[in-house]
């Protein structure tokens, strides 16, 4: 396997502030998680600033900009008060998702095709900034196309469905998700789009999307922090590494 072929590991510390924040005060520290990820492999580190602040805060983004040796992958929803931030600390990339506040988590792909005229003039500051535009969305051709259209460079295509689809044991589901990830994957590659995936992945769902040729970039987050409470951060996300490596050798 090349360098320039390895599939890169995006890890997620959203969830490091959740545990903070159900109790307050600084522990457990999500820029010490993110350095910790960094030294167990992680090739980026990927945070979500939500319009409610509900795990990620203002002083995190702060605190990994200013710490990372990685890139930082800036999650956010595509309002003025989001783009304003990310302008301010011109993260590497920024990565534009739908948000609900009564939701868990992210639910869904962004629905960029409704709103590409909005999108597009909302986007080309942040890459005039210097910042790489990823869009999550699903694995669907016709949103695909519209964030190709608006100058997005990356998607990640959301592997939501497919994984919940595996957990619930319905494997004709999870082969249909599967089936137009892989073809999605290759759509998106062949317009020039980088292609990454995440939602929702684990030890048990992480081969078959590492296995996705066209697949430059995987971002995992709530289940490496759960394991990390069995097995330690450092050692959970080597093991996801060593199988994201074994599935694309």
């Amino acid at each position: 396997m090349s360098a320039e072929g390895k599939l890169r590991l995006g890890v997620n510390i959203d969830h490091v502030a959740t545990v903070r924040n159900a109790r307050g005060g600084g522990c457990p520290d999500p820029l010490r998680a993110a350095k910790l990820a960094e030294e167990a492999g992680a090739d980026g580190i990927t945070a979500h600033l939500r319009e409610d602040r509900r795990h990620i805060s203002d002083a995190d983004i702060d605190g990994l900009a200013a710490g990372l040796s990685v890139p930082l992958n800036f999650e956010m929803a595509a309002t003025g008060e989001m783009q304003a931030i990310a302008l301010r600390h011109r993260p590497h990339a920024v990565c534009l998702v739908p948000e609900k506040r009564e939701e868990r988590t992210t639910e869904g792909g962004l629905e960029v095709a409704r709103e590409e005229n909005r999108l597009a003039r909302f986007i080309a500051p942040l890459r005039e900034a210097g910042c790489r535009v990823s869009i999550f969305i699903a694995a669907d051709r016709r949103q695909i196309e519209a964030a190709h259209r608006i100058g997005a460079q990356v998607i990640e295509l959301h592997t939501g469905a497919y994984c919940d689809a595996h957990a619930e044991g319905d494997f004709a589901t999870r082969d249909r998700e599967l089936a137009a990830l892989r073809e999605m994957a290759a759509y998106a590659h062949s317009l020039g789009l980088e292609v990454h995936a995440g939602h929702g992945l684990s030890y048990d769902t992480v081969q078959p999307i590492a296995a996705l040729p066209e697949v430059a970039e995987l971002n995992i987050g709530h289940f490496l922090i759960g394991e990390a409470i069995f097995r330690g951060l450092g050692p959970a996300i080597a093991e996801m590494r060593r199988l994201m490596d074994e599935a694309r050798g």
